[in-house]
């Protein structure tokens, strides 16, 4: 149930600095989808929150 937390939460946040993260390299992993339907965009970043997810559970286990 954690891990579905942090992911959601790391999916959030993605979503919400994709602009900025792209410039850094996020974003543009493999493994990261961008799907059109009906003139529609939905960016599914499955890569980068794993990573960021990753990142986090990281420093959260040296804290």
């Amino acid at each position: 149930m954690r891990w579905l937390i942090v992911f959601l939460l790391a999916s959030l946040v993605f979503s919400g600095l994709r602009g900025w993260l792209q410039k850094i390299g996020l974003g543009r992993l493999p493994g990261d989808f961008e799907l059109r339907i009906r003139g529609r965009a939905i960016y599914v970043p499955l890569a980068s929150s794993l990573l960021l997810s990753l990142l986090a559970m990281l420093i959260g286990a040296l804290i």
